[in-house]
């Protein structure tokens, strides 16, 4: 099959799922993302953001579709409406409308963290999702748990440490990681997170605003959990100002203890950092375990 033949493919399938007529007029390469590849189909009066990847890769941009719909329904923070998934010749896609983005900043900030705080009041009497998805190529369980201490440890810290264990990184990792679960309880004393819809992958590379300065947020890796691992994310690599924050504990102020607990969850993306990208990031999650194990001992 042909890349033209497969965006015809991907331009029918659009239509029959918009029941719009959409005469593919080209396909333009978007930069972005390590995981897939990237493109703008255009027709005559619209345009499609399309993601492209291996056929077995359908459940990841499946999961990705019902994460973009849940955070839409809410009525809170912009995300691109999802069309279509599905698989062409030995390629799985996911077609979403195209948004014309630019870097944030300012009053988009501020927007974001007023919209934030109002996606993470939408709750559910459980942690996790109705279904597993990833966190950037990696897998992501989601069970259903009523303990957060439990769907953390198991779904969460657990899951990656046993995935780092398998790709070779045992020793002090594992030792000391092991430890810091046993131990999760204390960092949750007075503490009792209710469940959030999280976005779940809030880095700067996530985020942007569209073509009238309203925040767009993307590429989620949504459950139901506490609503400052998603806050503690946006202080791992950058790109939120200080408006951001600011505007969000205005309308949801966090907890004291967030300032600890961030660590924590931060750990969880070291970790899978780790285990997708290689040993750069091996002393750094040492370095969080050690220092969350010294906070209670």
């Amino acid at each position: 099959m042909t890349t033209d033949d497969l965006f015809q493919s991907i331009a029918r399938h659009i239509h029959d799922s918009t029941g719009k007529p959409f005469a593919l007029l080209g396909a333009v390469t978007v930069g972005g993302g390590c995981i897939n590849s990237t493109y703008r189909l255009e027709g005559k009066t619209d345009a499609y953001f399309i993601k492209l990847n291996r056929k077995d890769r359908l459940p990841m941009f499946e999961a990705e579709s019902s994460g973009l719909a849940e955070i839409a329904s809410t009525a809170s923070v912009r995300v691109p409406q999802p069309v279509c998934c599905g698989v062409v010749g030995d390629q799985s896609y996911l077609a979403m409308e195209f948004l014309a983005l630019r870097p944030a900043g300012g009053s988009c900030d501020r927007l974001l963290g007023q919209r934030l705080a109002a996606l993470h009041g939408i709750a559910r009497p459980y942690y996790g999702w109705h279904r597993d998805n990833t966190i950037g190529s990696s897998p992501q369980p989601n069970t259903r748990h009523h303990d957060w201490i439990g769907f953390w440890s198991q779904c969460r810290l657990g899951f990656q440490l046993k995935l780092a264990e398998t790709l070779g990184y045992g020793g002090k990792l594992q030792r000391e990681g092991v430890k810091l679960i046993e131990l999760l309880p204390v960092f949750f004393v007075s503490y009792q997170p209710k469940p959030s819809l999280l976005h779940g992958d809030l880095w700067g590379g996530n985020f942007a605003a569209n073509e009238i300065g309203q925040p767009v947020i993307f590429d989620p890796a949504c459950y139901y959990g506490d609503r400052e691992a998603d806050i503690a994310m946006t202080e791992l690599f950058g790109g939120f100002g200080r408006d951001f924050q600011a505007a969000y504990t205005d309308v949801f102020p966090l907890d004291v203890g967030y300032r600890t607990r961030k660590t924590l969850y931060n750990l969880y993306h070291i970790i899978n950092h780790l285990n997708l990208f290689g040993g750069g990031y091996l002393a750094q999650a040492e370095n969080m375990i050690a220092r969350l194990l010294a906070e209670v001992r």
